[in-house]
């Protein structure tokens, strides 16, 4: 913090930060970046890093046809339109041209089909009308690494393990950040702290459905999610929306890490509900899974036969055949040598769970899953060879439930030009907010892979462009223009 004044400050060194960042400086801002911890990155660096966008250059390679009007339309009929028309719009259109300088600034995505977040290339990400989801070359890290060394071709000067305390307001606007008890000025504020995803008590308030999975929850956002933006808008009394809202994705009740560590069921498996009955895709996407198993009645259960237990790869911490044969031992997987007598200790109808099981060894061993389709699901995954059957006892049941928290939704709420705005709607003078801290594009449906990689960067960089924009003009109210 070499400078009294900047003309802008960012608060907050992850993707949604870094794009901000680098944004302002591409349009002749001076900028300071505060970032609460050790590193850059925040949780994009621990993402998959796919990107959801339409009307790419990638799509177009592979002969897709996309505009921003088909995905506003998708992306507002699945969050049933609770969300402000205009700001996804805004989101919708920005999003591609986003991508487009990402890849300008060196980010890899090859025009290729990919069949999985690990893969470079076009993915089904979600439940999208369109593949969407762009697979970068190193995931999130790379898309960090890309960022950051943009930033440093700009010559930002970045302050690491320093936090922001509190806004400086005068006059009605703001006019910088207290951090480390120091007071910094600046002509606009960007804050990109992150979501709360890490302070219980903000999740408690917050998003509450979260604390449904009990002891089984767990959280995979970065450590600096503390929520110092909710702080924020507390102290100002800006408006907070997005209550409620956040993405829990549907694990094993023994899970505790992310999934690209914890592993993953095996694929020779059913879910079934309550009343022993099969109800869902299960690989659906988790847009739509964490909410079809909470409307389920009863607990959700995985059901797997020894031979799907023996298949499990090594090399994770908790999907491993050790790790289940463990968990029965210690009888919290339940175990049985029948399906009737798993069905008694599951406390579901014994003829309902073995006409269940029967019939999906009926269906997709063979190749089709009428009910439920997801043989499609299999093949866009890139599974070129069917399930077996589920067949050859013993039989375990495993509960699953949404219990890994990624990210939370609530925050400043922001309008197109990602501006924060007061509790009556009008724009706080001299503040914006991307990403988790700026709420309004995450909504109650998570679009799928991408979302909020997306949104963090997309948002990030008009925050930085406006912000910029405000500066450079020494203007001290009004609205600045959306597009980037």
């Amino acid at each position: 913090m070499s400078e009294d004044s900047w003309d802008v400050i960012v608060v907050g060194g992850g993707g949604a930060g870094l794009a901000a960042a680098v944004t302002a400086a591409e349009h002749g801002a001076t900028v300071l970046l505060l970032e609460s911890e050790t590193e850059l990155g925040g949780s994009t660096q621990l993402s998959a890093g796919l990107f959801t966008a339409a009307a790419t250059s990638v799509q177009r390679a592979l002969g897709i046809e996309d505009d921003a009007k088909r995905f506003f339309q998708h992306y507002m009929d699945l969050n049933h339109w609770m969300l402000k028309p205009g700001l996804v719009r805004t989101f919708c259109e920005q999003s591609g041209p986003t991508l487009e300088w990402l890849i300008g600034l060196g980010v890899e995505i090859p025009a290729r089909i990919s069949s999985n977040a690990h893969m470079p290339g076009l993915s089904q990400a979600g439940v999208e009308d369109v593949w969407r989801g762009h697979v970068p070359k190193d995931q999130g890290y790379g898309l960090i690494q890309v960022l950051d060394k943009a930033r440093r071709a700009h010559g930002i000067e970045t302050v690491l393990a320093t936090r922001a305390q509190s806004l400086i307001r005068e006059h009605g606007r703001i006019v910088g950040v207290v951090a480390d008890d120091v007071e910094v000025r600046a002509n606009a504020v960007v804050i990109a702290s992150g979501g709360f995803a890490q302070d219980a008590s903000l999740v408690d308030r917050y998003f509450p459905a979260a604390h449904a999975a009990g002891e089984s929850l767990f959280v995979v956002a970065a450590p600096g999610s503390r929520g110092d933006h909710l702080r924020f808008a507390q102290e100002i009394e800006s408006s907070v929306t997005g209550q409620g809202w956040g993405l829990l994705l549907p694990t094993a009740y023994f899970q505790r890490h992310h999934h690209w560590t914890s592993g993953f069921p095996p694929k020779s498996r059913i879910y079934v509900n309550g009343l022993g009955r099969r109800f869902m895709d299960e690989d659906a996407s988790y847009a739509v899974s964490t909410g079809i198993m909470a409307a389920q009645p009863g607990e959700v259960w995985a059901v797997f036969d020894e031979p799907a237990r023996l298949g499990l790869p090594s090399g994770y911490t908790d999907w491993v055949p050790e790790r289940v044969a463990a968990e029965a031992d210690a009888g919290r997987t339940l175990r049985a040598a029948t399906l009737t007598e798993l069905a008694d200790r599951m406390g579901v109808p014994a003829e309902a769970l073995t006409h269940t099981v029967t019939r999906w060894n009926e269906q997709l061993p063979h190749g089709s899953d009428e009910e439920f389709l997801r043989h499609r699901t299999l093949a866009n995954k890139g599974s070129s060879a069917d399930p077996d059957p589920i067949a050859q006892a013993p039989y375990y049941a495993v509960r699953m439930l949404p219990a890994e928290l990624v990210c939370t939704h609530a925050g400043m709420e922001i309008d197109s030009a990602a501006t924060v705005l007061d509790r009556n709607g009008n724009p706080v003078p001299g503040l914006f907010a991307a990403g988790e801290a700026g709420a309004g594009v995450l909504g109650q449906r998570y679009v799928g892979g991408g979302n909020a990689v997306a949104n963090a960067l997309t948002m990030g960089r008009i925050a930085g462009r406006n912000a910029a924009r405000l500066a450079r003009r020494g203007t001290s109210a009004g609205r600045a223009p959306a597009g980037v």
